[in-house]
């Protein structure tokens, strides 16, 4: 008897959770008022240069990223007006919990469960309003990390983790992987090939029916990259150079799927 009650609790609880993610992914992808996004800046290496880079971050500086996603959903004749706002929170001392590339899937799972937990302490401990969409923004000394492990987000928890440069002549960049992971809060997924980078054509090209085709001049967000030749893409320099492509409009609500051509669909 007690077992059957554990069973049915534990069935219960499952439910709960199932439900209440259900409900704020459509909540959250209904796009009838503008999503709150927080911010938080992490000293990721402990550097002078990266907490001098975060002393010195004010709203402004992700300003750019509320008016490409505006430009964007207006594209798609989504009204509201922002769809975004970002709001820079106070810095967390803390790192996230960490994923290693060739993790399994249990670990990834274990991984997931661990981040969910340590963002919803962050918020608990900073006695802010719960955001739509926690953005945890890790800045590294350029200087010392000439490259960065991938950054990762959660679509149920609708947490994202960007690993960025402490630099200012990579704002721009770090704004396009900014943007990236935090679309993945909302459903969009990757376009790129996992082993290559490339973008995938045509889902993951900013401009797929350009005559000629290469090089391109911009990258669809998801894709990643600006897809120079078939074998070569470059990191967009800012969000100037992306568009929101439909597939990806429709992930997170802006474009119903019917719409999509058979390859969009995939």
């Amino acid at each position: 008897m007690f077992r059957r009650l554990r069973i049915m609790l534990l069935l219960y609880v499952l439910a709960f959770v199932a439900i209440g993610s259900w409900l704020s992914r459509m909540r959250a992808t209904d796009w009838d008022a503008p999503l709150w996004v927080d911010v938080y800046p992490i000293n990721g290496d402990g550097s002078a240069a990266a907490q001098r880079y975060i002393d010195r971050l004010d709203e402004s500086a992700f300003s750019s990223v509320e008016r490409f996603l505006k430009s964007e959903a207006t594209r798609y004749g989504i009204p509201v007006d922002p769809p975004v706002e970002l709001k820079l929170a106070p810095q967390v001392e803390e790192l996230p919990p960490s994923l290693n590339s060739d993790s399994s899937v249990l670990d990834s799972l274990a991984w997931s469960l661990k981040m969910r937990w340590w963002a919803k302490r962050v918020e608990w401990d900073l006695d802010r309003p719960s955001p739509d969409i926690q953005v945890f923004a890790i800045y590294f000394d350029d200087a010392v990390h000439v490259t960065l492990d991938r950054s990762a987000a959660l679509e149920k928890g609708r947490v994202a983790v960007a690993n960025l440069f402490a630099d200012h002549r990579m704002r721009g960049s770090n704004l396009v992987v900014l943007t990236h992971e935090m679309l993945h809060t909302l459903g969009a997924t990757d376009k790129y090939q996992p082993g290559t980078n490339l973008p995938l054509f045509p889902i993951g090209y900013g401009e797929p029916n350009a005559t000629p085709l290469y090089p391109q001049q911009r990258a669809e967000i998801m894709g990643g990259r600006i897809a120079i030749t078939a074998d070569h893409a470059e990191i967009p320099p800012d969000l100037t150079r992306v568009v929101v492509g439909p597939l990806t409009a429709a992930e997170i609500g802006w474009l119903k799927r019917e719409g999509l051509g058979p390859l969009a669909r995939r």
